[in-house]
């Protein structure tokens, strides 16, 4: 039997002819500095071709997913991703339902929901109906029948569940009429806020005209304040509305548009907003809020009264996970004294889930969370201790930083899930930097010696303490020589933003004070409300918009002249938006291509230059490179264009070059080869020099930002945000702005951070890295826990205050 996955001469995006073995059975981390070839290595040839393979196994045709470019893969096994790229945004998606915890709750609330009988105190349990088709339960005191529950009247996404007003969403939608019309004008002078000069003399004929064929005035000049209700209705509703019907119960509406047919202004704005999904360009008028008729329960009336251990489903719900189990432990005792061993497996399934994912650093999620609102790292944590319950063997498991987000406290809880998985048969890949983990790892391919075409080649591999053995071996440099923190703090200017008792979700009346100044780091547990202070509260405030909302007031802000945010949301959700067009550095290319002498003589302009409009652009895959194939069963594949082969553009745009380099041939390059051509482009060096220093310069220009790892993402707002010029003192707030970037990367970082705040800028950063946190100036340290146990101020001060500290998590793994 093969004991090794082998591949042959891999040469895939910067890999160098690389050639290695992949134990089988063992926990193997692949590692080196950021755009070495991890992720080539690992998810574009092993995960790719176990793709192909499988469909060829199968008598699909293999040729829709590209094969790699590798000599061969020998000894490859079934493989299952796990990346931290956050797919799900189906808003009935939650945490309960994404990982099926929700469906055994509803079973359990199925056989064992008591409800209240009216007018008698008994209480009737479900497992009271002798007949399990039976829809009626019957009260043994009273005689009173009650409807019978099944586990359909529990879910929010079914007839039978969901509560009628909102049906299941917990949330309604209405719009903001004071923003679509101006009371003080009238039609002609924009009283319809988004109604165009040009369109309010269309609309304003028609609604004179509708209003002529009922019978009454509906003057264009009139402010709209001084319309009776009849004109109200009419402009607001239409001619067939129900509202403007009952002023004229006994007038057919007119049937055609020229006699004045009117669907009114805000029946209008409905009917296209249901149509674009929510996605309308009028959905600025509309705002959401908590359903009034289950007060954002999803569930109906009867569902919600239905109590299991004395709480109903929904207040389960809400609950953290670990006081979810301490809530099954009370059931299993009376699931055993009713003799009922269906509900005692239920439970047992369900305590076993639960478990798995607070050993992975879960425990403060609750079932009703929302699965969009989950970060990368959590999401993908989640599937993993999901995935453990299968109980597949064989199989190889492609993890892509599965400590993104994780505080070192939990990370021994995940190593534990990867140790399970590997010891129940199977392969456990990990794209990771995480020194802690890799010190448990089996073997460990280290990927380098740099990023780019500086970068992969195979410099280490073994046990980390063999790497350090190894002369080329980035890691095993680093693990001789860590990163030293500076020997003195900055003290700060004096001044400093409180936050006076924040309340924020599970923040505990906080009051604390960010000092200018200096290089402050928030840390703690997952979940014990870092973002909640920083971003919901701090970062939230001192926007435009800003409501005061999860806070008494905060004082300082004055001393703040710009503030910049950048968290780990999405740059866009678009596949044409890439890294030249996110930096506007497509732009400055396409202008410079324009400006060609070959571009003028063949009347090429920058319009030319760009896939996403129609000119110079391939019109077979519309400039993005590939087409989709439908795949039925499967998930559409990308297949590269017959008609372009990948390079977006016509060939007469192709013919345009600009030293030996079409625009096509710009957006492969990498950043940082890209340098030396733009050579006297100050605008273009000028934006390279700051990807480069905030360790981007191994992204190519044409990657799609999509395929951005969450800090990738945060490093690329951060490089457009120092493009722009900046006065006086600039606050920036960054969320884990190291994940993804190995400990020797994080030196750039740190060097990029130290220059803003000796500018005069102060820095405040999320952070769970150890080293980072050694480095900075002041520590605001939350928890003890995450979720209701967290949200305290556990402890702030210099990292050597911290680590002295011993209620300090954080403070334990510092190592001063």
């Amino acid at each position: 039997m093969n004991q090794f996955i082998r591949i042959t001469n891999a040469t895939e995006n910067n890999l160098k002819n690389v050639s290695v073995d992949i134990p089988k059975n063992q926990f193997v981390v692949i590692t080196g500095p950021s755009g070495s070839g991890k992720s080539t290595l690992a998810l574009d040839i092993l995960q790719r071709e176990s793709q192909r393979q499988y469909m060829e196994a199968n008598g699909i045709i293999s040729s829709l997913v590209n094969k790699p470019k590798v000599g061969s893969v020998v000894g490859l096994s079934p493989s299952i991703g796990v990346g931290q790229h956050v797919t799900n945004r189906n808003p009935r998606s939650t945490v309960g339902t994404v990982t099926d915890m929700y469906t055994y709750m509803r079973v359990i609330y199925e056989k064992l929901g008591e409800r209240q009988c009216p007018n008698c105190q008994a209480t009737v349990t479900q497992s009271m109906a002798t007949d399990e088709m039976s829809e009626t339960v019957a009260c043994g005191n009273c005689g009173h029948e009650l409807e019978n529950l099944t586990r359909a009247h529990f879910s929010f996404n079914t007839l039978e569940g969901a509560c009628p007003v909102c049906s299941g969403l917990g949330k309604t939608v209405d719009i903001h009429q004071d923003q679509v019309f101006n009371s003080e004008l009238s039609l002609r002078d924009g009283a319809v806020t988004f109604w165009f000069p040009t369109v309010r003399e269309y609309y304003g004929r028609i609604v004179e005209t509708g209003a002529k064929y009922y019978g009454f005035d509906l003057d264009m000049d009139v402010r709209l304040k001084d319309y009776n209700e009849v004109q109200r209705d009419f402009l607001f509703y239409g001619a067939e509305s129900e509202e403007f019907k009952r002023h004229f119960p006994d007038t057919q509406p007119p049937k055609t548009v020229s006699r004045g047919r009117f669907e009114g202004v805000l029946t209008g704005l409905w009917r296209r907003y249901k149509e674009n999904g929510g996605n309308s360009v009028e959905s600025k008028f509309f705002f959401s809020h908590t359903c009034p008729e289950c007060s954002g329960e999803k569930l109906k009336k009867e569902s919600r009264l239905a109590k299991v251990g004395g709480y109903p489903i929904t207040e389960v719900s809400k609950w953290p996970l670990d006081e979810v189990l301490e809530w099954i432990k009370g059931l299993e005792q009376q699931a055993e004294e009713m003799n009922d061993s269906l509900t005692a497996m239920i439970l047992k399934d369900l305590t076993s889930k639960i478990t798995r994912i607070v050993n992975v650093g879960l425990a403060y999620l609750s079932m009703e969370r929302e699965a969009v609102t989950l970060s990368g790292g959590e999401s993908q944590r989640l599937r993993l201790a999901t995935i453990l319950g299968s109980g597949l063997t064989g199989v190889l498991y492609i993890l892509d930083e599965p400590t993104a987000g994780l505080h070192p406290k939990d990370t021994q809880g995940l190593v534990t899930i990867i140790k399970q998985l590997r010891d129940i048969g199977n392969t456990v890949l990990v794209i990771e930097h995480d020194v802690s983990v890799m010190e448990q790892a089996d073997h460990i391919i280290d990927l380098g010696p740099g990023a780019g075409n500086m970068g992969g080649e195979v410099v280490g591999e073994g046990t980390l303490h063999d790497l350090q053995e190894q002369p080329r071996s980035v890691t095993g440099a680093f693990v001789k020589e860590p990163y030293a923190p500076p020997a003195k703090r900055r003290a700060g200017t004096g001044e400093h933003i409180t936050v006076h008792n924040a309340h924020k979700n599970n923040l505990k009346n906080l009051t604390v004070s960010f000092p200018f100044g200096c290089f402050v780091t928030v840390t703690g547990v997952s979940g014990s409300g870092k973002s909640s202070l920083l971003f919901d509260i701090v970062a939230a405030s001192g926007s435009d918009e800003a409501s005061q909302e999860g806070y008494d007031r905060i004082t300082g802000f004055d001393g703040v002249d710009k503030m910049v945010t950048v968290d780990q949301s999405a740059l866009s959700r678009m596949q044409r938006s890439n890294v030249a067009t996110y930096t506007e550095v497509f732009t400055l290319l396409r202008t410079l291509f324009a400006k060609l002498p070959a571009s003028v003589e063949n009347g090429l302009s920058a319009k030319h230059f760009s896939f996403n409009t129609e000119g110079g652009r391939c019109e077979n895959c519309q400039g993005l490179g590939y087409v989709l194939a439908k795949m039925y069963f499967l998930p559409d594949f990308e297949v590269e264009c017959p008609v372009c082969h990948g390079k977006r553009f016509k060939e007469e745009v192709l013919a345009v070059t600009y030293h030996e380099h079409s625009i096509s041939d710009i957006l492969d390059l990498s950043i940082e080869e890209s340098l030396p051509l733009f050579e006297g482009q100050k605008k273009i060096t000028a934006i390279i020099g700051l990807l480069c220093e905030v360790g981007l310069g191994y992204l190519k220009w044409g990657q799609t930002v999509t395929t951005l790892s969450g800090g990738e993402g945060q490093r690329l707002k951060l490089a457009r945000e120092l493009s722009k010029p900046a006065k006086g003192h600039t606050l920036y707030i960054l969320d884990e702005p190291s994940t993804g970037l190995h400990p020797n990367d994080v030196k750039t970082l740190l060097l990029l951070i130290n220059k803003l705040v000796d500018a005069g800028n102060t820095v405040i950063i999320v952070e769970h890295n150890t080293d980072i946190i050694r480095a900075s100036d002041w520590v605001i340290d939350l928890g003890p826990e995450g979720g209701e146990t967290g949200g305290y101020l556990v402890a702030e001060g210099t990292p050597e205050q911290i680590a002295l500290n011993k209620k300090s998590y954080t403070g334990a793994y510092l190592n001063l």
